[in-house]
């Protein structure tokens, strides 16, 4: 909570103001964050200073893993944040290349196990990176990327956190992720919880001991209309010490993740939080 509250503070003493073609707003920005979680202690990064609903951030990673691209298919599994950018998004409406309701294009995790080759063919960056880590092997590229530029056009969102590097030292699998763009109040508390939870899950699957998860960010903001809640209400708050997440320890493959994982393979305990603060969304 502490790096966390930090960036907030940082971001109200330091930042400056930067128009959003995209949503019409202004955002009070800065450049370069680093959070960094360790995850072999399970010191689960939810935010405490107001409720946070996990589950929906869980939800959501399942979905990049499964390569879901409809937001219908986010929505059985949990999450409905997919909602507003599948079928709210004026630019992605009137897009050629959207195929009805709910459709979200090729974004996240259709680049993540579809990744389109010249030839045709995909390129499942999954697939490999969890065959290599199960072998013990890494070869400086265990990475999972979202960020395909030369498909931008065919999706309603570019990749935010764009980028997954996995590290193995012995027995100790570690991760680097990489954002361009943080919704700080709204999207860090999913984000962070994600980068936590992608490191202890792959390396469950991959039989390796989690270690360090760092998760970079360039761009870190707070919209205008967040500002004052940001401010007044959260900064003001005392935060509680953070919980502990569980994962079934009978997820033992991707395919196990692919197939019948659901929300209630993961457990959080020990969570106290303030009450909940509706921040605005911008679309």
């Amino acid at each position: 909570m502490k790096q966390y509250l930090d960036l907030c503070r940082r971001i109200i003493q330091d930042g400056h103001w930067v128009e959003n073609e995209r949503t019409g707003k202004r955002c009070l920005t800065v450049i370069n964050a680093d959070m960094t979680h360790d995850v072999g202690s399970n010191q689960f990064p939810l935010i405490t200073t107001r409720k946070s609903y996990w589950k929906a951030a869980i939800a959501e990673l399942l979905g990049y893993l499964r390569g879901y691209d409809n937001a219908a298919d986010f929505r059985r599994i949990g999450c409905k944040t997919w909602d507003a950018n599948a079928n709210e998004n004026a630019a992605w409406l009137n897009n050629p290349h959207r195929r009805g309701d709910d459709d979200m294009g090729r974004v996240y995790g259709v680049q993540g196990r579809r990744w389109q080759k010249p030839d045709g063919g995909h390129v499942d960056q999954l697939r490999k990176l969890v065959d290599d880590l199960s072998r013990g092997i890494d070869d400086r590229g265990e990475i999972l990327s979202f960020y395909n530029p030369g498909e931008f056009h065919m999706g309603c969102l570019r990749p935010c956190m764009h980028t997954h590097n996995f590290s193995l030292l012995g027995d100790t699998l570690h991760l680097t992720s990489y954002q361009r763009s943080c919704d700080v109040p709204l999207g860090l508390n999913f984000n962070q919880i994600q980068v936590f939870t992608l490191l202890k899950l792959v390396a469950q699957i991959t039989g390796h001991k989690p270690g360090m998860a760092y998760h970079k960010i360039v761009n870190a903001h707070i919209y205008e209309d967040q500002l004052e809640l940001m401010r007044d209400v959260q900064l003001k708050r005392e935060p509680f010490a953070p919980p502990q997440l569980t994962i079934n320890p009978a997820i033992k493959t991707l395919e196990d993740l692919e197939t019948w994982v659901t929300l209630e393979d993961f457990e959080v305990s020990g969570y106290e939080f303030h009450e909940p603060i509706a921040y605005p969304f911008s679309v």
